[in-house]
């Protein structure tokens, strides 16, 4: 009988240090389903070897001499789409490149640190097995423009819209709240991210669209025009206060392999919200956020789900709408009408 050997994934590192492409090319390759085909040291050679060597996948340094990386990003794009893994420090140069076309990122760590080392090499290879996967044509797509949008009779303002994401959420969560007016109701999202980052990711959807966008801090009040997004690990649930709802946010272990996890806010809104609640499970790897979103389902709370073709990763929405929890699927594009239909 015939044996299958599963194709590596083939991929090129680009990164201005020598230390660092030697290092990372070294770590990753450790992984028996990873083969790094080449490295760059800038986005001229990288564009060289993207069409000598093909490769599935490329990590991209931002900060590189004669063109950064977000600028590479956003012409290699139209010309040869490739998952990309941004390697970059804290910065709000991460969002840009997500933005540009850019799957996921890791933070790089101080050299000096061998276990930070190893915490990213680790990261990576995760990321870029998900980025193998990923289909980066979804970055080209046009969304709503949010000036196009009308306003929400004030009746739905005791309704909850409860978000979940993971890899290719930040760009599939920002083109959703920007299809959304000034008085949406009080919304609540899980988007799989380290800490800083979160509030960074907040603060940038803040200065792009209609309502106020935060970080959550335990005890906040989520109400009509506002949009609270769980810290990084940290777990975020939703509690009644008096007639309206607040967000607590607490330190815990990581539940369907995250914190904050999908599940943990959408089963939190199941129990406190119920029917006055709508569930929408977006783009990302793996299964967080399907048993919450089928608990909101079942307590009544109309739920929604992309679909395959606008994700970047059909893996969350994907196991939420085989078990049932996904009362409609639909494109990036198409939830935001169907929210207003459902309020």
């Amino acid at each position: 009988m015939r044996t299958s050997i599963r194709k590596k994934i083939r991929v090129l590192v680009v990164d201005d240090s020598l230390l660092f492409r030697e290092k990372i090319s070294k770590g990753i390759a450790q992984d028996s389903a990873i083969e790094v085909v080449a490295t760059a040291s800038d986005p001229y050679e990288a564009r060289d070897k993207i069409i000598e060597f093909k490769p599935d996948v490329m990590t991209l340094d931002v900060e590189m001499p004669r063109m950064n990386g977000i600028e590479f990003l956003r012409r290699l794009m139209p010309q040869y789409p490739i998952p990309v893994v941004v390697v970059s420090a804290v910065s709000n140069n991460v969002f840009d490149a997500l933005n540009a076309g850019a799957v996921d990122f890791v933070t790089k760590p101080d050299l000096s640190s061998q276990r930070g080392f190893d915490f990213l090499i680790n990261e990576l290879i995760i990321k870029i097995k998900i980025a193998s996967t990923a289909k980066v044509g979804h970055w080209k797509r046009e969304y709503a423009d949010s000036k196009n949008v009308g306003s929400i009779n004030t009746r739905t303002s005791n309704k909850i819209i409860a978000i979940g994401a993971s890899t290719g959420g930040t760009e599939a969560i920002f083109n959703l709240l920007k299809s959304f007016p000034r008085d949406i109701p009080g919304t609540v999202i899980v988007q799989h991210m380290p800490p800083v980052f979160t509030r960074m990711y907040a603060e940038r959807l803040n200065n792009s669209c209609l309502m106020e966008v935060r970080e959550a801090k335990n005890g906040d009040r989520v109400c009509q025009g506002t949009v609270l997004i769980a810290p990084g690990d940290y777990h975020m649930t939703l509690k009644r206060s008096g007639a309206g709802y607040i967000v607590e946010c607490t330190k815990g272990e990581k539940v369907s392999g995250h914190c904050p996890s999908v599940d943990v806010l959408f089963n939190s809104v199941a129990q406190v919200a119920g029917k006055n609640a709508i569930g929408i499970i977006l783009t990302g790897m793996g299964r967080d956020g399907a048993k919450g979103l089928l608990a909101m389902r079942q307590k009544g709370a109309r739920t929604l789900g992309q679909d395959e073709k606008s994700c970047v990763v059909y893996g969350m929405p994907k196991v939420a709408f085989e078990i049932g929890a996904v009362e409609k699927q639909a494109s990036l594009e198409a939830i935001p009408q169907l929210v207003y239909s459902m309020l």
